[in-house]
């Protein structure tokens, strides 16, 4: 925060031996090493989000289990009658130095820092401005962080102080300026044995976008004091260019945001205009400044604007745990399984596929710049992508009986969309720990099945694509556009083979305890065997409903065009037949990955040997 001056000594003291006697109490385990590594320095956080061992200064703001253990520290933040943002003891070790620099990040544009030194020498230093102070143990000082400062220990000892943020109120301000005034007296602050104090802390959270009126406030005071490093009219002019990159900001963001608000819909347009600053501003800003600590003003927009103007981390974090994604071709059996494993009430799911959950995003549908088929891959998976699939995931999860569930509910999510078989690498960006059930099915059958989807009409996902005639039906491979003109069949064989053979080379990519397969037709000979091994698998619970279902045959799935038989595929024999040469290669991948050969795969060669 900027001050009027660079230093100012408070009106109050501090018992600097209690201090001393109840932080020499902490484990040696509790300091950690400056999130900068800079040698010399540590910390011992007693205030941080979530109370936990992390040095963020955005987030709910909650007491560590360190603060817990100081009584004193406690009474002495709870004095001063703040609130307090990330607050901590931080210790510079003999001869260690702080380097010079200027806190222009968000945080300190609203926060000041309160420094009260605990152990320390007269050879400690701090420097600020130009001017450099020792602060005496137990004092009381806040200091103008935007100017470029530095502490120098010049001691043969290390040197501790209490160090808070906040923002401070109207309270806090007219004391801080009695600080330094002569005649004004000090305040001491002892130890009271019966306090049991409890110190504020901030629990508002950033909003997920930032509001127009504060990136407009952020705005405006980086161009109040924007300058070039030298006054010729290549820099004049890029400083022209550069105040009109933060005009243009200013008024898309305010656009968007009258549009969008903060809604999920919008996340990846505000995402998208916050990438183009960036990258405008790499190219202008080189040779700019901010005119009062000539710090770069790509460094300040950055850290104080960019970086803070969405903050869907959070948003991110509320991720499901250890997600379970069956991935399969289409017609491959992968509602029988998924219904099978809904069964379960340690399960949740989104009630049936969810193509909504992607292709809801109107980024992530072939046609959208670099989308020309269902394919995604890691790419793709943008923060705000990830953000919205996360906050819709919690949005409309439900449980085995379709009721819907609360954010804090710890069930075992499961999806299953046909097209995901092709987002394999996308759905591990998303979801790093997921796990991936994959389902096949022996291609006669499944070729056979997908012909009749297309026959049917009842499953058509796009009604026109251009270099295609007609509406096309289930999933959408790459290279889709060669199969204008062709026959049903070899659609069929075309979708069936880029399914699984995209999905075996994804999945060959990721660790192997993350993913499992099935075949279709193990799962209905022996219901029961397969879903207990995959729940094995997947952490789900045979429960009394999922054992009941997988007692004798599964039901009919609800996507079921005619009841299934063995040989049903034979009302297709010819066109299944003509085709099966093109797929072979991947089926027989396929077939290595069961450790046994079943006997209808060994007839299935047997005849096409013949």
């Amino acid at each position: 925060m900027r001050l009027a001056q660079p230093f100012r000594r408070l009106a109050v003291a501090f018992d600097a031996a209690r201090l001393r006697e109840e932080i020499a109490q902490l484990p040696a385990e509790a300091w950690s090493a400056h999130p900068g590594a800079l040698p010399g320095n540590s910390a011992l956080r007693l205030i941080s989000v979530e109370g936990g061992e992390n040095d963020a200064t955005s987030g709910a703001m909650r007491p560590t289990p360190h603060l817990a253990r100081l009584p004193y520290v406690r009474q002495v933040l709870a004095s001063f009658g703040v609130v307090w943002s990330r607050s901590r003891l931080l210790r510079l070790d003999a001869g260690a130095s702080v380097p010079a620099h200027a806190d222009i990040n968000h945080h300190w544009y609203s926060r000041v820092r309160v420094h009260i030194p605990v152990v320390t020498q007269p050879a400690v230093r701090f420097h600020c401005g130009g001017e450099s102070v020792h602060m005496a143990a137990g004092e009381a000082w806040i200091f103008d962080n935007w100017r470029l400062h530095h502490v120098e220990n010049g001691g043969d000892a290390p040197r501790i102080h209490l160090v808070a943020d906040t923002s401070g109120s109207a309270a806090f301000w007219r004391f801080a300026e009695q600080g330094g005034v002569p005649g004004t007296d000090t305040r001491l602050v002892r130890f009271d044995p019966h306090l049991d104090a409890e110190p504020l802390a901030e629990r508002a959270s950033p909003p997920l976008v930032m509001s127009p009126a504060e990136v407009d406030l952020l705005l405006a005071d980086l161009r109040a004091e924007l300058t070039a490093l030298d006054d010729t009219a290549k820099s004049r002019a890029l400083l022209a260019q550069y105040h009109g990159l933060l005009d243009a900001l200013m008024r898309d963001w305010r656009q968007l945001y009258a549009l969008h608000g903060e809604q999920s819909g919008g996340w990846t347009a505000f995402e998208q205009l916050r990438d183009a600053v960036r990258a405008a501003a790499s190219e202008l800003g080189g040779r700019l400044v901010v005119a009062s600590n000539r710090v770069a003003a790509n460094r300040v927009l950055e850290g104080r604007v960019l970086r803070d103007c969405l903050s869907l981390d959070r948003v991110v974090e509320s991720r499901p745990a250890r997600p379970v994604f069956i991935v399969a071709a289409p017609r491959s059996g992968s509602t029988l399984l998924f219904e099978t494993l809904a069964a379960s009430q340690a399960v949740a799911t989104l009630g049936g596929e969810a193509h909504w959950l992607i292709e809801g995003i109107p980024t992530l549908r072939p046609g959208a710049p670099g989308i020309e088929s269902n394919r995604l891959t890691a790419r793709e998976a943008t923060g705000a992508v990830t953000a919205r699939i996360a906050s819709d995931i919690a949005a409309h999860r439900v449980d085995s009986g379709g009721r819907a569930l609360g954010a804090d509910n710890a069930l075992r999510f499961l999806e299953k969309t046909p097209k995901n078989v092709l987002r394999i690498p996308f759905i591990d960006r998303v979801f790093p720990d997921a796990l991936f059930v994959f389902l096949w099915r022996d291609p006669r059958g499944n070729l056979a099945s997908i012909m009749d989807a297309w026959a049917s009409g009842r499953w058509r996902t796009y009604e026109r694509l251009d270099g295609f005639d007609g509406p096309w039906s289930l999933l959408l491979p790459p290279g889709w556009h060669s199969m204008r003109g062709r026959a049903p069949q070899e659609i069929a064989a075309f979708q069936w083979e880029s399914a699984n053979r995209i999905a075996l080379d994804d999945l060959s990519q990721l660790p192997r305890e993350r993913w499992t397969s099935m075949c279709y037709e193990e799962l209905v000979s022996d219901p029961r065997q397969s879903i207990e091994r995959l729940c094995a698998f997947a952490g789900i619970e045979v429960d009394a409903a999922l054992d009941l279902r997988v007692r004798g045959a599964l039901p009919l799935s609800r996507y079921t065009h005619s009841a299934p038989g063995a040989d049903k595929w034979r009302r297709r024999e010819r066109e299944v037949l003509s085709v099966l040469p093109s797929v072979r290669s991947t089926w027989e991948r396929l077939e290595a990955l069961a450790p046994v050969q079943p006997h209808w795969i060994r007839a299935a060669h047997s005849r096409i040997a013949g």
